[in-house]
């Protein structure tokens, strides 16, 4: 029997009010022993397919100029040497304890940073967002802590780097399915000389296509499909690559000594720097180990990578190498070339169908991605599916989806000479290494309290060897670079102007909301009446109540008799006991009451709007003994029983505000661009206020102008 998708669209700040602290590290995983080797074989399918396909177009996306067999040893050492101390040191065994609740990826770490240091600049965040508890107790914040909560500067600089971060896995999964495919799909024009470039380019367009329309389907169901491909693809080109190895060139693994990466950038200089640009995606999609860890766990990852990704691409490699320092002129087309002629069909398939298992892992990613950018109101609300009734990490956005078809589409069709996507992919993949290296060290230092010596090791490693990658990609920015630039440029600006306009939004708020006192004062005017009813008005402020009530009473001039404040709050698990789902609390005046309706990602808010209502009275109704005296139980608490009742049949209504900026002549240049800008994007997005199946006729949405 499946699982029904759950379409739940997340209200952000009532998440992380209610997220359980952590400290930074994995949260416990239930899958044990077999249980983790089965997840590990399922993750072949979603999280490693960039990374195990890199051998497609490594070799092809090098400036490759008369190599000798020192180069091709020195290349080699490279890419070994890239894969240990990144894939192996960095990822597998450091980042992915950086996760927060669970989720990984930049901005993952992002808010695992600002909930430690109370930072985020988003400040609906910041207070309502738990602090981290260290074994030990509570530890007093760092200086470095201390230093980015003074200092807005760098507060923005950090904000800055995690939003960089993040558009660029975005373009990371633009580009990894159009790379990954269209040189898989290039195979054909070697036994096929006459089929033309155009034509591959269509029929990887067409093959994109068929892949995203089954992203609904869900990650899991996806990974059992794809799984067996992977497994075929990481068993198959080891042994392919031993072949060559033995057949051309038994001694490839003396380069695994590091001398062989002095002797080639002494021998090449310049030429062997420009070089890295190309051998640095041997580690793409590494991010998507981290990326992807919601929709997995920490040990099954660590499992797959170590025990077959890790040696798959070391003997693939290494036969490749072995094939090309015996052919030295064949880099163009480095991994068809060097696959044995009575296995180069079945090889075809099983890399095209691994090419486009590929573009999953990152495909997943960037749904991750997008999903806690939502969460921490980052990003524009976007519809949310989530596939799993166990998994929270496991979602799907067809917005999104869509809008990654469409793009990969465009890439393959406009750009599709392989070497121009190459360097673009290029780009990306440095700069999201270097960005996680540069927020794992505040990590380390904020949170994980790690020796000063063993960070600043760290830091010196990988930020110079991702720094002079960094710098090589950058010198193809005329010839393709500038792609991933133009899409994160683009992600950057709705990414900040739905942040600033949330801010200002957040900011108007507080200094306007309504406490329990001011409403007393509103509800004293002799000209405003308690008209009989049950209304619920709906708020995300956690202290204190929306400027919208006081636009109502002033203006409506009348409150119901009995009036609940709900606001509803997302928990981090799959679906809340019924005794925990609705809490309830009396506000100090009479029929005024405060409701909190919590709800995981695997319950259905689609209520009927009666059965709501009558679950909240009942919540009602069991709070009120306990907060009366003994000697007033009986008589107040019926009171107020009778009273909730006959409201109740009065009639019900839901009540939510519905905001804009008014943008006056006083408003400068800079705040007429952005706040118009996340108008639109308001008026466009999904509500924050979940379908809970609310009869019409009971809905009053109520408009108000906040003055820029």
């Amino acid at each position: 029997m499946t699982t029904p998708n759950h379409d739940i669209l997340i209200d952000p700040p009532p998440l992380a009010s209610s997220a359980a602290p952590t400290n930074g590290r994995n949260l416990p995983q239930h899958p044990k022993n077999g249980g983790d080797v089965a997840m590990a074989y399922r993750t072949l399918g979603v999280v490693f397919g960039g990374l195990v396909t890199s051998p497609l177009y490594v070799y092809p996306s090098m400036p490759l100029k008369s190599p000798t067999e020192d180069d091709y040893l020195g290349i080699y050492s490279i890419m070994f040497w890239t894969l240990s101390l990144v894939g192996v040191l960095k990822y597998s065994f450091i980042a992915i304890n950086a996760d927060d609740q669970g989720e990984g990826g930049t901005f993952a770490l992002y808010s695992l940073l600002c909930r430690n240091m109370n930072i985020s600049i988003l400040h609906s965040k910041s207070s309502s967002l738990p602090a981290l508890i260290l074994p030990g107790g509570p530890a007093k914040q760092t200086r470095l802590g201390k230093f980015f909560e003074r200092s807005i500067t760098a507060r923005r600089i950090l904000l800055f780097v995690a939003m960089l971060g993040t558009c660029m896995l975005i373009g990371d999964g633009i580009l990894t399915p159009a790379i990954s495919v269209l040189s898989a799909m290039d195979g054909l024009r070697a036994p096929f000389p006459k089929f033309r470039k155009a034509w591959v380019e269509v029929l990887s367009a067409v093959v994109l296509i068929f892949l995203f329309l089954m992203q609904k389907f869900g990650t899991s169901r996806v990974s059992f499909l794809f799984s067996p491909i992977m497994g075929a693809w990481t068993l198959s080109t080891p042994l392919v690559g031993i072949y060559s190895i033995a057949k051309h060139y038994p001694g490839i693994f003396k380069a695994l000594s590091p001398h062989y990466i002095i002797q080639f950038f002494q021998r090449n200089r310049k030429e062997g720097w420009l070089l890295l640009g190309g051998t640095v995606l041997c580690i793409t999609g590494s991010e998507a180990m981290f990326a992807d860890l919601g929709h997995f766990n920490k040990r099954s990852i660590q499992i797959a990578f170590l025990g077959t990704i890790y040696p798959s691409l070391v003997l693939t490699y290494a036969g490749q190498t072995a094939y090309l320092i015996r052919n030295p002129n064949d880099h163009n087309d480095g991994f068809y070339k060097f696959i044995p002629g009575p296995v180069y069909w079945p090889i075809f398939i099983i890399a095209t169908l691994a090419a486009i298992v590929a573009s999953q892992s990152l495909i997943s990613a960037t749904f991750s991605v997008i999903k806690q950018s939502v969460v921490l109101d980052y990003f524009p609300r976007v519809k949310i599916v989530h596939t799993s009734p166990s998994k929270e990490g496991e979602v799907y956005s067809p917005e999104v989806n869509h809008v990654l078809m469409v793009l990969c589409v465009a890439v393959i069709l406009i750009f599709g000479d392989g070497k121009d996507i190459g360097n673009a992919f290029g780009v990306v993949v440095s700069l999201v290494m270097l960005i996680t290296t540069i927020l794992l060290t505040l990590v380390m230092i904020t949170i994980w309290r790690t020796p000063v010596v063993l960070v600043a090791l760290y830091f010196v490693v990988f930020f110079v060897m991702e720094g002079v990658y960094v710098s090589a990609v950058f010198t193809k920015f005329s010839e393709g670079g500038w792609i991933p630039f133009a899409i994160s440029f683009i992600l950057a600006f709705i990414m900040f102007g739905w942040f600033y306009g949330r801010q200002r939004k957040f900011d108007y708020e507080i200094t306007h909301r309504i406490n329990i006192d001011r409403l007393g004062m509103l509800l004293s005017d002799p000209g405003v009446q308690r008209v009989p009813g049950l209304c619920f008005f709906y708020t995300n402020i956690q202290d204190g109540l929306t400027p919208i009530l006081g636009h109502y009473i002033k203006n409506m001039r009348s409150l119901h008799e009995v009036t609940v404040f709900i606001t509803l709050r997302y928990l981090l698990e799959p679906k809340v006991d019924l005794d925990k789902r609705i809490i309830v609390r009396k506000l100090g005046l009479d029929g005024v009451y405060g409701c909190t309706v919590q709800y995981g990602y695997a319950d259905s808010l689609e209520h009927n709007g009666d059965d709501l209502s009558c679950q909240i009275i009942d919540a009602i109704v069991a709070c009120l003994p306990s907060k009366e005296p003994e000697s007033r139980l009986t008589t107040d608490a019926e009171h107020e029983v009778r009273e909730v009742r006959r409201a109740k049949a009065a009639g019900v209504v839901h009540v939510r505000g519905k905001t804009r900026f008014y943008i006056g002549e006083g408003c400068g240049r800079f705040d007429r661009v952005m706040l118009g800008f996340y108008e639109v994007m308001h008026s466009n997005c999904r509500s924050a206020l979940p379908a809970l199946g609310l009869p019409l006729r009971h809905r009053i949405e109520v408009g108000m102008l906040y003055e820029a």
